[in-house]
């Protein structure tokens, strides 16, 4: 895999119809700087709405993937992502003028010889990889979809898929070597669907741009002829439609014995470039689509944001440790005596910390709480555990320096244990709701597995005061 950065060398466009919208479009491939990353624009709209390719600008994933900002939005960009990400190009401007990418022959191919055609740039700025270093697992129980991420220095993809169809089957591939399979053994794999769903997508006034030329279609049931023509007329196709004897409408042949499965891979790869940055990984799917690909992404996306949070505070990594009381101290106002979290032991931004305080006999309040018999006050335990809470809200704002998080409210406050010299508190905080800056958490502190404190804490996020000397 590369190590630098890469765009394209000049400009270059493709036009056509979009596969559900039918819309015409013309698409430019325009050269991007370093870290701008992969980003859509629609210039037919006044002020050229731009449309970053992450996770946070999905807003459909029905029959494709679809981006956009409020009212703005480009369908089914999964088939142009993959182009990009297979050949390895990190930073690109995709100009729209149309709401859809052209469909093509309805692979990745027309996209491939374009970028070619515009040639590689190597720039200087190292590649941005995510280094996967735990497995992340999905998994949705009714679609039964499975997909898993397992640490690799490397960038590998295979997919399953089973229909249970006699012309489908059960089919599987891998890509292994990006540089060397991608183009001649993945771009070209075309779009396919079944003729049931043909007939529930027409009648719903989608894949306007659809033919039998830019789609495999699986016969899955059996049409008369009289069906057959009434369904051309839907689609306005030119051409007669019938059922081929090897399982396709008008026995379209296969690029591939396994063309299908390979699709589903390269519309995964394309899902996964919704990430926001290229990663080392690898990736194991069974039965995935659209919905999981994307929900799997949005799981990565966290993950990359977050470690590159925790690099930002925590300048040598710890074996179990997330962030030691230094990176704390860059992150929290707290100072002693009033810092009550010795280290974060475990991270799950936006949803779950830990942290531990080891309680000593040194600590400052025990000569007077209580004399002869030292006892942890009750509202230093759930400040501690606010503390912790603080730490969730990293990706709140930008630099954290500039906010105080300050509470608003402590509900069903229960301390069932005293805390004594030589304890170690284990501070659990989980997030319940965010709504601008009012947060909810709930959060439990522990010793030895025992819980000896809970509440439910409120909290604002406020700007904190400028010191004006």
């Amino acid at each position: 895999m590369l190590e630098l950065q890469r765009t394209i060398a000049k400009s270059i466009s493709i036009e056509g119809y979009g596969l559900h919208t039918g819309t015409k479009c013309k698409m430019t491939f325009k050269p991007a700087p370093e870290n701008h990353g992969i980003v859509f624009v629609r210039a037919d709209l006044a002020g050229d709405v731009k449309i970053p390719a992450n996770t946070d600008y999905v807003v459909d994933v029905s029959r494709g993937t679809t981006l956009g900002v409020g009212e703005n939005k480009v369908h089914t960009v999964e088939h142009v992502l993959a182009a990009v990400v297979g050949l390895q190009i990190d930073n690109i401007l995709i100009e729209v003028h149309g709401i859809e990418p052209p469909v093509g022959d309805g692979s990745a191919l027309p996209y491939v010889e374009k970028l070619k055609e515009a040639e590689f740039v190597t720039q200087t700025e190292p590649k941005d990889y995510l280094i996967i270093d735990e497995t992340v697992m999905y998994h949705n129980e009714e679609e039964q979809v499975d997909i898993v991420a397992l640490p690799l220095d490397g960038y590998r993809l295979t997919v399953m898929v089973d229909y249970q169809n006699p012309a489908l089957g059960s089919q599987h591939s891998g890509l292994f070597d990006l540089e060397k399979e991608f183009v001649s053994d993945f771009a070209p794999a075309r779009t396919f669907c079944f003729l049931s769903e043909v007939e529930a997508l027409a009648d719903k006034g989608l894949i306007k741009g659809g033919n039998l030329n830019n789609a495999v279609v699986i016969v899955d049931h059996q049409l008369e002829q009289g069906e057959l023509n009434q369904l051309r007329e839907r689609l306005e196709l030119d051409e007669e439609i019938i059922v081929g004897k090897n399982g396709f409408l008008n026995e379209k042949s296969l690029r591939f014995r396994n063309e299908p499965v390979r699709h589903k891979l390269l519309d995964l790869m394309g899902d996964l470039a919704l990430i926001g940055v290229p990663f080392k990984a690898q990736i194991l799917a069974a039965r995935p689509g659209h919905k999981a690909n994307v929900e799997f992404a949005k799981k990565i996306r966290k993950l990359y944001q977050q470690k590159k949070l925790v690099k930002k505070f925590q300048f040598v990594k710890k074996e179990g440790v997330v962030f030691d009381n230094n990176a704390i101290q860059r992150i929290l106002p707290h100072r002693y005596p009033f810092l009550l979290v010795d280290k974060i032991i475990h991270l799950e931004l936006d949803k779950k910390v830990i942290g531990v305080k080891s309680v000593t006999t040194n600590e400052p309040f025990f000569p007077g709480h209580f004399p002869g018999q030292p006892i942890m006050p009750g509202v230093l335990i759930i400040e501690a555990m606010a503390q912790t809470g603080g730490i969730l809200l990293l990706n709140s704002f930008k630099d954290p320096s500039e906010k105080l998080v300050m509470f608003m409210g402590i509900n069903n406050a229960k301390f069932r244990k005293p805390v004594v010299p030589g304890d170690q508190l284990i501070l659990e905080a989980e997030l319940v709701n965010k709504k601008r800056n009012i947060v909810v958490i709930k959060a439990q502190a522990l010793v030895e597995n025992n819980v000896v404190c809970e509440a439910e804490l409120m909290a604002a996020i406020v700007d904190r005061e400028k010191n004006s000397n």
